[in-house]
């Protein structure tokens, strides 16, 4: 019998503890305050994706896009706090390097391996996806695009598809102009010519030091004090360029652009050559992709940038 009572008693107390929890957690408490749990922040996106699509993919600029949410890369400081509008960059991871060769990924007229080559891309390169498609073999394939103006547009023919395996694609702001308007910075570079350096600064302090290649002696990197005027993630660069530069050259995604001339001089990340410590560039300041995001990603548009020997 005292059994039976201890046990009703326990279990009672137990029934009673887990209401009071409940109670704490999820009811009113007696001044009228009504507390509400917030689920903590999520490390990755929601994934609310299609099977087929590879686990790293993030969404792109189509209207499915919005079920899913993405947090940016990039903001880093006020003046990319609040990007307006975030778009899908493909970084190629996979295939041949420096040189063009039977391993490179290749992009396709058409979502399938059998269609046209357009081109062969090396691991460094950075395309605009317009969008994704389902190949004719079931598997995603990114849409590529290119929303600039080009020197020489006969020589790009589109559309161009790329099979989901060739990279990673990155969710970052859209290529950006400097506006007059826009807050003041602390930040600033020093690119100097006789040490193949980029010092990066923020007010007095140095915060990072790149090696990188200016122009060669026919194509020099412009010397004197520019502004950072224009962003973006994404360049392809054709040559030559009438009065700077007589060098053919068709570089389709030339990542991470910092221009600081009009005339197009430009430090960014370089897939093609590994020459770094040398004047290697048709004025340029060129240095290793993965460097090259992330000084993209702390720099800002309004810094100034001084070029000296």
């Amino acid at each position: 019998m005292n059994r039976l009572l201890l046990g009703g008693l326990g279990l009672f107390g137990l029934v009673f503890a887990i209401f009071f929890l409940w109670q704490t957690l999820h009811g009113t408490p007696a001044d009228g305050t009504r507390y509400v749990l917030t689920p903590l922040p999520e490390a990755e996106p929601r994934d609310v994706r299609p099977s087929k699509q590879p686990a790293n993919m993030l969404p792109v600029d189509t209207e499915a896009s919005t079920t899913q949410e993405v947090i940016s890369i990039i903001p880093t400081g006020p003046l990319q706090e609040y990007p307006e509008e975030l778009v899908t960059y493909l970084e190629i991871t996979t295939g041949c390097t420096l040189t063009v060769d039977n391993t490179c990924v290749k992009a396709f007229s058409r979502p399938d391996a059998t269609s046209v080559v357009r081109s062969n891309l090396r691991v460094g390169t950075v395309l605009y996806v317009k969008g994704t498609v389902t190949g004719v073999d079931g598997n995603l394939w990114y849409e590529i695009d290119f929303p600039e103006v080009l020197r020489y547009p006969e020589r790009l023919s589109l559309p161009w598809f790329v099979p989901y395996t060739a990279g990673v694609p990155i969710r970052t702001a859209k290529a950006a102009d400097y506006k007059p308007s826009a807050a003041t910075t602390t930040k600033s570079l020093l690119v100097d010519r006789s040490e193949q350096k980029v010092y990066a600064y923020d007010g007095d302090e140095l915060v990072r030091t790149y090696t990188v290649s200016t122009g060669r002696e026919l194509t020099p990197t412009p010397r004197g004090t520019f502004t950072i005027f224009r962003k973006t993630p994404s360049r392809y660069m054709q040559g030559p360029i009438p009065g700077i530069s007589t060098n053919y050259y068709d570089l389709p995604g030339v990542p991470w652009n910092l221009y600081f001339t009009k005339q197009g001089a430009v430090v960014h990340g370089a897939y093609w050559h590994n020459d770094f410590g040398n004047q290697h560039s048709n004025g340029c300041g060129s240095v290793d992709p993965k460097e090259a995001r992330e000084l993209y990603e702390w720099a800002e548009l309004g810094m100034t940038v001084t070029v000296r020997d």
